[in-house]
C-alpha cells in the first residue's frame, strides 16, 4: 500500500483537475491509456454510471487497462477514479431548484451583491484562462479557412446555442453569408446536406456533449467541410473531427456555467473574418489596377 501523504495530495480531487491532468500527460501516455483517456473525457457519464467490465467493452481495451491507468494517475484503483466522475455527475446533475437552495446556502448576508460578484468572478476567470491559453496561430488558420468559405455554417445547441445566435447577427451587419443549422421542422441534417468542401462550419459543444452537434459536424467533417469547433477539451469528440479547434475551459458560480470566454471567442471571429476578406479585396483590387 502506498502510504505517500505527497503522492496523494497532487493526485487530482475534482473533474476539472483530472481533465488538465490527462490533456497535459496525454502525449507520454501509452496507447492503450491514452485510448481509455479520451473515452472517459468524452464519455464522463459512462465511466460514473458503469461497471468496469461495462467501461472496458465501450472504450474497447481489457479489465485491466481501467486499473492500470487509474494507477498512471495516481488513484488507489479505479473505483477510486470512477469517484470523480461520479462527484462531477452529482454536481452537474443538479436541478435548477437545488442549484438556487445552493446559492441562497452560501450567499450571506448580501444575498445579491454576492450572486453578481459570483457570476464576474466565474466570468473573469473564464476569459483569463482563454487569454492564457488560446493560441495566435490557431485562431489565424481558423479565420483563414472561414474568410475563404462561401458559406460559413454555424452548429451549437442546448447551452452554446447562444454563441451562434449571436455570430448570425454578427454576420448578417457584416454580409458574411452563413446558415445556422437549427430548423423548428427537424431537417438539420438535411441542412448540412447542402454544404461542400467550398464552406466552412464554426461548432461549438462542451461535456455533456450535444449529440446532434457531434453528428452534424462528423457530417459535414466527412463530406469534406471544414470545421472550426469550440470545445473544452483535447478529447472532446468534437475536437477529433475538427480542422482547427479552441480549448474554452468556462468557469462556473454554483454550478451555472459561464459562457464569458466563449462569447468572446465568438464576437472575435466575425470581425476577424470580415477584415480578413475587406483585405482581400483591395489587394485583388489593388492588382487589378497594376495590370
Amino acid at each position: 500500500m502506498d502510504n505517500d501523504p505527497q503522492r496523494h495530495a497532487r493526485v487530482p480531487r475534482d473533474f476539472e483537475s483530472l481533465r488538465s491532468t490527462i490533456i497535459e500527460r496525454k502525449a507520454n501516455m501509452p496507447k492503450r491509456l491514452a485510448q481509455v483517456a479520451a473515452f472517459a473525457l468524452g464519455n464522463p457519464d459512462e465511466i460514473a454510471f458503469g461497471t468496469t467490465a461495462s467501461i472496458a467493452a465501450a472504450s474497447e481495451v481489457q479489465p485491466s487497462t481501467l486499473v492500470r491507468l487509474a494507477h498512471h494517475l495516481g488513484y488507489d484503483g479505479f473505483s477510486d477514479l470512477q469517484s470523480i466522475f461520479r462527484e462531477r455527475l452529482r454536481d452537474r446533475t443538479l436541478s435548477y431548484e437545488e442549484r438556487l437552495v445552493t446559492l441562497e446556502q452560501t450567499s450571506g448576508d448580501d444575498e445579491d451583491a454576492n450572486l453578481l460578484s459570483g457570476f464576474i468572478a466565474a466570468a473573469n476567470q473564464s476569459v483569463n484562462r482563454l487569454a492564457a491559453t488560446v493560441q495566435s496561430e490557431t485562431f489565424t488558420k481558423a479565420v483563414d479557412i472561414l474568410a475563404a468559405a462561401e458559406t460559413i455554417y454555424l452548429i451549437a445547441k442546448r447551452r452554446s446555442y447562444p454563441l451562434t445566435a449571436h455570430m448570425s447577427y454578427a454576420f448578417s451587419k457584416l454580409n458574411i453569408r452563413h446558415q445556422i443549422v437549427a430548423s423548428p421542422n427537424g431537417v438539420d441534417l438535411e441542412m448540412v446536406q447542402f454544404a461542400s468542401p467550398r464552406d466552412a462550419a464554426i461548432a461549438a459543444s462542451f461535456s455533456p456533449y450535444a449529440a446532434d452537434s457531434l453528428s452534424q459536424s462528423q457530417e459535414l467533417a466527412d463530406r469534406g467541410v471544414p470545421v472550426i469547433a469550440i470545445t473544452d477539451s483535447a478529447f472532446s469528440p468534437l475536437a477529433a473531427c475538427a480542422t482547427h479547434w479552441f480549448e474554452v475551459a468556462e468557469a462556473d458560480f454554483a454550478g451555472f456555467r459561464s459562457l464569458s470566454a466563449s462569447m468572446a471567442l465568438t464576437m472575435a471571429l466575425p470581425v476577424a473574418i470580415a477584415e480578413r476578406r475587406r483585405k482581400h479585396q483591395h489587394h485583388k483590387a489593388g492588382k487589378e489596377k497594376m495590370e
